[in-house]
């Protein structure tokens, strides 16, 4: 009875005391205990409100409807059927919408609709997939800051696919932890390869030069990612590089001389065909037996054996796995390839020695940048002391207590 009256009241009230009647008719029936006929009379009043002509009704009854598991599913099903902000609501937060319902509102859904889906909590890998497949890059960005989505990797690669210029986007996805290694390497190369025309179209350097920047770029990049990621990541990362013609002899080098023979030891796994056994044994064998017929085998260039032989051994010299020093080329071993490729005569020579030594130099770059700050932090550390000279002691105290 009391359900028939405020309907009859509905017909005539404003919309704002409609509202706020909507509001606590929809509060009483998820947390009152009604009987089974008022309970029935509320649904059915509450399922006729949605088709009052103020918005503000609907919204009141998303707002206390949403969250909860007690709200009947058609009225859920009519209320993301609504206007954007309205169906938001319950796309965002209704337990009670089912897998296929968010994947059927995804599809049809706009904008606010599909970003309220992908902000959801523990999103199912079905509405990550159609998501990916068919969201806006607001809702693909929002999707992929979402930590608790399990986004399949075929997904995580179709949204780069789809938006990867988009700069938020790659961002969010960067800083995901399940995000493989070769799609790393495909955002890294995006980056690049954008950074590249724009210098080129402003002016900024010939369209060569830009290209070669951006070619070294991305080769830098590679080779931190297959050094620094899982044992799997490098084959990915290879298999990215191959798929794009980006897997160069001098990106192979370059994971050698780094000393971080990751990716380098995935590229001949990969170019040769040879198991991933025979290609570890033949590249940590000290006495570099079988190295030419492993170049050979790889389809790299004759005139680069004497550098891939040169760098292999003498990485192997001080432990082929012993890891670098983090700071891109290793200039002692880049020695010992310039020292046996110095002789080498020819146009292919001069560019694989051009291709030397302007690794050197990059090289020679990145340790003045590493001895500068180390002595601009020297240099602000005395003049700490100086200012202060208890400082030294308190900070000899604070290294004490963490080393015990």
């Amino acid at each position: 009875m009391i359900v028939r009256r405020f309907l009859l009241w509905a017909r005539t009230a404003p919309a704002e005391a409609r509202a706020s009647g909507a509001a606590s008719l929809a509060a009483a029936y998820l947390r009152s205990g009604m009987s089974d006929e008022d309970r029935h009379e509320a649904e059915t009043a509450l399922m006729a409100l949605i088709d009052d002509p103020s918005p503000l009704v609907r919204r009141a009854i998303a707002e206390e409807m949403a969250p909860s598991m007690r709200t009947p599913r058609n009225l859920a099903l009519s209320l993301i059927a609504e206007q954007s902000d309205v169906a938001a609501l319950v796309l965002a937060h209704s337990p009670v919408l089912t897998e296929a319902d968010l994947v059927d509102a995804a599809a049809v859904g706009d904008t606010l609709a599909q970003k309220a889906i992908a902000m959801r909590r523990c999103l199912p890998l079905g509405v990550c997939a159609a998501l990916a497949e068919v969201g806006c890059e607001e809702a693909l960005v929002t999707l992929a800051g979402n930590r608790t989505a399990e986004i399949p990797d075929f997904s995580l690669e179709r949204m780069i696919e789809r938006h990867g210029d988009n700069g938020a986007l790659r961002e969010a996805l960067l800083e995901r932890a399940d995000l493989p290694g070769g799609l790393r390497q495909t955002i890294a190369a995006k980056v690049s390869d954008t950074l590249a025309s724009f210098v080129s179209g402003c002016g900024w350097l010939t369209p060569e030069r830009s290209a070669r920047l951006a070619r070294e770029s991305t080769e830098r990049v590679a080779v931190a990612l297959a050094a620094g990621g899982e044992s799997s990541d490098a084959p990915a990362i290879v298999e990215v590089l191959r798929v794009t013609g980006r897997l160069t002899s001098g990106l192979i080098l370059r994971s050698l001389l780094s000393g971080e023979p990751a990716l380098a030891e995935a590229a001949f796994t990969a170019l040769s065909g040879l198991p991933e056994e025979r290609v570890a044994a033949l590249l940590r064998d000290k006495r570099g037996a079988g190295l030419k017929a492993l170049c050979r085998k790889a389809g790299l260039p004759a005139l680069l054996e004497p550098a891939f032989s040169a760098a292999i051994l003498a990485l192997n010299a001080r432990g082929f796995d012993s890891g670098g020093a983090g700071n891109g080329i290793d200039r002692a071993l880049l020695r010992a390839v310039l020292i046996a490729c110095e002789r080498l005569e020819g146009p292919e020579a001069d560019g694989l020695m051009g291709l030397l030594r302007r690794m050197d130099a990059e090289a020679a770059r990145e340790e003045a940048r590493s001895l500068a700050d180390s002595l601009a932090d020297d240099a602000a550390l005395a003049l700490l002391v100086e200012a202060d000279p208890s400082f030294l002691i308190e900070l000899a105290e604070s290294d004490l207590r963490d080393a015990a």
